[in-house]
Order: structure tokens, then sequence, then C-alpha cells
């Protein structure tokens, strides 16, 4: 037998992680001018408010600048919005699940 697996068989490539996490955080440090470093985000700190204290503005162009790099759309109107942004890591999940690019 072959140690080749089937393409069919393979596990998927993974779509998130740390990798992604690392990215996100860089975009928003960027796109917000944040004086902070990306890696010290916490992944499972809150977005909004307390946290990283972020406001309405704040996550309105973290919605855009993740549109624009990641082709995720974001509908300002959406019921979804704050489990979205609850997190870095809820942020990514929801990237990682919707990306098109």
């Amino acid at each position: 037998m072959s140690d080749n697996v089937s393409p069919l068989r393979q596990a998927p490539a993974p779509t998130g992680g740390a990798e992604l996490t690392a990215e996100v955080a860089a975009l928003i440090v960027a796109a917000l001018n944040l004086d902070i470093a990306a890696a010290e985000i916490d992944a499972d700190g809150p977005l909004y408010g307390e946290g990283l204290g972020l406001d309405s503005i704040d996550i309105l162009e973290i919605a855009l600048v993740v549109s624009k790099r990641y082709g995720v759309q974001l509908r300002a109107d959406s019921q979804e919005n704050k489990s979205i942004f609850a997190s870095l890591r809820h942020l990514c999940g929801y990237i990682a699940a919707h990306r098109t690019k």
C-alpha cells in the first residue's frame, strides 16, 4: 500500500489559528493607530468597551479593514455583531468561517 493519502481524505488546511489571530491583531493596531503592539492584544479579552477599550466608531473601522482584507461581509445592523466583536478570537473565528479572500 502507498503512504500517499488521497487529497479527498486529507484534513482541510487550517483557516484560523495563531497566524490569523496575529494578522488580525496587526490590522486592528494599524487601522486604529493604537499605541500597543499587536501581540499585546488579549485574544479572549473584550474588544468593545472594557478590555481593549474600543468604541462603536473603532468597531466600524475594524469592520471596514476586515471586509477589504478578507472579503467578509459585516453589516452594521447585524444581530451577530455583539458576538462577532466580543473578542479577537471571536472575530478571527468569524473571519475564518466567512472569508472569501
